[in-house]
């Protein structure tokens, strides 16, 4: 190759010059759009960011960001081969464009994999003009008007790259063929839609395509009265953001999983343990496998960290951990980096908001996590999801309700959560049983190996004196997991706590004619590790289990006996004479005199340490 000139295909660029040609002959672009193509073929196959761009481009000016697209469109149409559906400038979301020096380069160049190219970048998606079919020219300005609005909704996907109003706008008024769109607007799919006025009502339909295949992926309508059109505008908009999410999301999976897999990249890997997670909560372990592998490749890639956080925390709220404390520690630190990195990403904030406020992290500064999700995308389902758990977390089960309805909404078919088991259980700490009961049927209906529901469902039925039925349920939540318990540490509201524990503890009782056995306490074993509220907790549990003769580990007291026992140590101590000098042993002295406290059952030798204790307090 000449020094200065850089070929590919029938294509030839001459740096020096300036000059692009085609089997020898002349390419005529306007001079930005060669500009930006010598900085694009010079980067030797990086991503050129759009402020790179703009810098090297247009030094000096301000130029609106949409002028970039402009010139990539006319370089790609330029750059097109004949009959080649592909193109040579992709698209990287989030961060700017790569030039390919071929768009099919071959097998041996990367051992087979598939070639790099817009299937391999992320997604992106252009939003048509839509078509006015009233016969109503003053209409026109509504169809442009709602194009607007839902790309300005769609944008909010922080994972999705949408091509500007201004380059789609291109081709309005004329008949085009989709795959021309995508590959002259480097768009993976298209949207399209149509906008018909009768009457005094309004219909809106849109449908969302493959630009690659022109396979149809979604289709829907949308009506309302022709006085509320702004405020139909809106809801459309949200609408059509909130359910275009979920397909788009499962439209790249199945993209994905026709990859080979030897070549699956962060991004494929993480799509995989995506739709994992939502198929059965008994393929989480397999999902967070494939989210760390995708962590090795990119220790930095913010949604496969808060998801791989989120698996780590369903698998101890499952039961399903083989390593509860390991778990506990990876999935606060995946949370941890995931908001380190997570930028404006709503879905990393709202994930790693969920895992750390289960873990104890401070639930009103976790709410605000999930408040400025939905600040960023306020169509973001999952957000409203995770939101409506923080919700139930802090007490507040009408709030809750409220907010995983709005969920429902937004994507009434693809699940972004468990919504009907937050309902359901915001119910139940309301005391209105009647109204959870269906709820978490229909959870338990939606995903029969998620335990949750079942925890709840068997409460419940406990509290309305249905006990018959709670044991059922819980003879069938033993039959997917061994941890019937799973604790209610999350619950911030200890009448609240006290309820759901209760109710399960009725539950289990009509199980088994014996004590129903208590949660074990499985403390971590490195003290310097636990965020100080734990720590506070394993101090307290500790010296309840030196007072009632019981190893901190054991399963041989009850749980109302450390709370009995709390309630009179606190008693005595406050009364406990001066004379003490505020001496363990004084102090105990005295609760033992004046309370005379004694277990009712203990099922395992006290450790030598809880022997003195006691001695302690007999003296």
């Amino acid at each position: 190759m000449v020094e200065g000139e850089i070929s590919f295909g029938r294509f030839r660029l001459d740096l020096a010059r300036r000059e692009l040609r085609r089997d020898q002959k002349l390419v005529r672009l306007g001079s930005r759009a060669l500009d930006i193509l010598c900085v694009l073929a010079s980067a030797g196959g990086k991503v050129v960011t759009k402020d790179e761009l703009m810098e090297r481009v247009w030094a000096g000016v301000v130029v609106e960001e949409h002028n970039i697209q402009v010139h990539i469109s006319a370089l790609r149409r330029a750059l097109a081969e004949d009959g080649d559906d592909e193109s040579r400038i992709v698209t990287v979301s989030g961060r700017g464009y790569r030039f390919l020096d071929s768009p099919h380069p071959p097998a041996a160049d990367n051992g087979g994999a598939e070639p790099s190219g817009p299937a391999a970048a992320h997604p992106s998606l252009a939003v048509l003009p839509f078509l006015n079919l009233s016969g109503d020219l003053e209409q026109e300005y509504f169809a442009d008007g709602m194009v607007e609005e839902i790309t300005t909704a769609l944008s909010r996907i922080r994972w999705l790259s949408v091509t500007a109003r201004n380059s789609s706008f291109t081709y309005k008024g004329q008949h085009v063929d989709v795959k021309r769109v995508g590959r002259e607007l480097g768009a993976r799919y298209v949207l399209e839609g149509s906008v018909r006025r009768s009457a005094n009502r309004i219909r809106i339909t849109a449908q969302l395509i493959d630009a690659g295949t022109g396979a149809h992926l979604w289709a829907d309508h949308f009506d309302g009265p022709l006085e509320e059109v702004f405020e139909l505008q809106d809801k459309v908009a949200s609408s059509v953001a909130g359910v275009i999410e979920p397909a788009l999301e499962a439209a790249e999976t199945a993209r994905s999983s026709g990859r080979p897999t030897t070549d699956l990249t962060a991004y494929d890997l993480y799509l995989r343990a995506h739709a994992m997670v939502w198929s059965s909560a008994r393929q989480i372990p397999e999902a967070l496998g494939l989210l760390e592998r995708a962590i090795a490749r990119d220790p930095r890639y913010g949604p496969a960290l808060a998801w791989a956080a989120f698996c780590c925390f369903r698998l101890i709220l499952d039961g399903r951990s083989d390593s509860p404390t390991a778990h506990r520690r990876k999935g606060v630190d995946f949370a941890r980096l995931a908001l380190e990195v997570a930028g404006d990403d709503p879905g990393v904030l709202a994930n790693a908001a969920q895992v750390l406020a289960y873990f104890g992290e401070d639930m009103s500064a976790m709410m605000a996590l999930v408040d400025r999700a939905l600040a960023l995308n306020p169509n973001f389902a999952r957000g409203w999801h995770v939101g409506g758990i923080l919700r139930l977390f802090a007490g507040h089960p009408d709030l809750a309700i409220e907010y995983a309805d709005t969920a429902l909404r937004l994507s009434p078919r693809a699940r972004v959560g468990t919504p009907l088991t937050v309902i359901g259980a915001a119910h139940l700490l309301a005391r209105r049983f009647d109204q959870a009961v269906p709820k978490l049927l229909l959870a338990i209906q939606e995903d029969p190996s998620f335990p949750a529901p079942y925890r709840y469902l068997a409460a419940c039925y406990a509290h309305m004196g249905r006990l018959g039925e709670a044991r059922a349920i819980v003879a069938r939540l033993r039959g997917i997991t061994g941890d019937i318990w799973a604790g209610a540490s999350w619950f911030r509201s200890p009448d609240q706590r006290e309820l759901y524990l209760s109710g399960l503890r009725l539950a289990t009782n009509a199980d088994s004619d014996s004590e129903a056995t208590p949660p074990r306490i499985d403390l971590p074993r490195d003290p310097a590790s636990i965020p100080h509220p734990e720590a506070e907790r394993r101090q307290i549990t500790v010296l309840s289990c030196e007072l009632v003769g019981a190893a901190p580990g054991g399963d041989g007291v009850a749980l109302e006996d450390l709370r009995e026992v709390i309630g009179d140590f606190q008693r005595c101590v406050s009364g406990a004479p001066i004379a003490t000098k505020g001496s363990f042993a004084g102090i105990l002295a005295t609760a033992r005199s004046s309370c005379s406290v004694t277990p009712r059952r203990t099922s395992t030798m006290p450790s030598k340490q809880s022997g003195r204790a006691w001695n302690c307090a007999r003296q």
